[in-house]
């Protein structure tokens, strides 16, 4: 299972950064297909994972991924679940001619 992981130590106090990079991460592990994206926005005092899960909960962001976990072992580490779409396949049965 590939994932892509995002921390956000290094530009944690640039709001403006900070909204472009899970944008850009959002959208690569959807172009790319990929099932995880882990986000480390640090423990600190939680105004970050704050922000990082008011991000997530954006309406046109909540459509493009499955869910979303807290890692029970590390308050400052976040898992994005993402479930893509099968393309060109037909679940139904093949008709024939």
């Amino acid at each position: 299972m590939a994932k892509l992981v995002l921390d956000l130590h290094d530009i944690y106090n640039k709001g403006d950064l900070i909204e472009r990079a899970l944008k850009d991460v959002i959208d690569e592990a959807v172009a790319k297909r990929i099932d995880l994206v882990e986000i480390i926005p640090g423990k600190g005092s939680g105004q970050l994972k704050k922000k990082v899960l008011r991000f997530l909960d954006q309406k046109e962001v909540k459509a493009l991924y499955h869910r979303v976990d807290k890692d029970s072992k590390n308050f400052g580490r976040l898992f994005v679940h993402f479930q893509h779409k099968e393309q060109g396949r037909h679940k139904g049965k093949r008709r024939k001619r």
